[in-house]
């Protein structure tokens, strides 16, 4: 039986998630299934990532082929690589304990990048609202300056109205005098 280590879709329509399985490759997309090996979560940033690692690594060891994505996330997770040290130590190439040891020292550097991306992503998203804040102050500064130019020129507009009521008046009151 040829087996694929594959996803599943489940989710409602645009916020897909999927689980990866390994099924027969006869079987449909959505169909039975052997083995559950974890999950994928798309909608997240950086993608969300659930999985059973030595379930995996032992499926890939027994021949199971993953399709583009699935081998994509094993890759990610470092499944492939761990395969590949493995398939060393099988070939004798070097030890299980030097396997581990290079496997280890991956994974550090992977986790390190990963958490590098993180936080560039929350360092963005600070610099953002900080600009966001930034151009609303502006903003705000701007309608105060205008409030204050519009009082300005009816308090103006007021005085003008009062002088031009009293010459006037003044006229009104000299002719009945005279």
């Amino acid at each position: 039986m040829a087996t694929r280590i594959r996803l599943q879709r489940h989710g409602r329509k645009g916020r897909p998630i999927f689980t990866i399985v390994v099924a027969d490759s006869r079987v449909k997309r959505d169909g039975k299934y052997i083995e559950r090996l974890g999950q994928y979560n798309p909608n997240t940033n950086p993608a969300t990532i659930e999985l059973n690692f030595d379930s995996a690594v032992d499926w890939v060891m027994k021949g199971a082929q993953p399709s583009d994505t699935a081998r994509a996330i094993l890759r990610y997770k470092g499944v492939m690589m761990k395969k590949h040290l493995l398939d060393g130590v099988r070939k004798g190439a070097f030890d299980e304990a030097e396997a581990e040891k290079r496997f280890d020292a991956w994974m550090e550097d992977k986790a390190n990048k990963i958490n590098a991306k993180k936080e560039g992503l929350t360092k963005a998203e600070e610099e953002a609202r900080a600009k966001a804040l930034e151009a609303e102050r502006a903003v705000n500064e701007a309608r105060k300056a205008s409030e204050v130019e519009a009082a300005a020129a009816e308090e103006a507009e007021a005085k003008a109205e009062e002088t031009t009521e009293e010459a006037p008046a003044e006229e009104a009151t000299e002719e009945k005098e005279g």
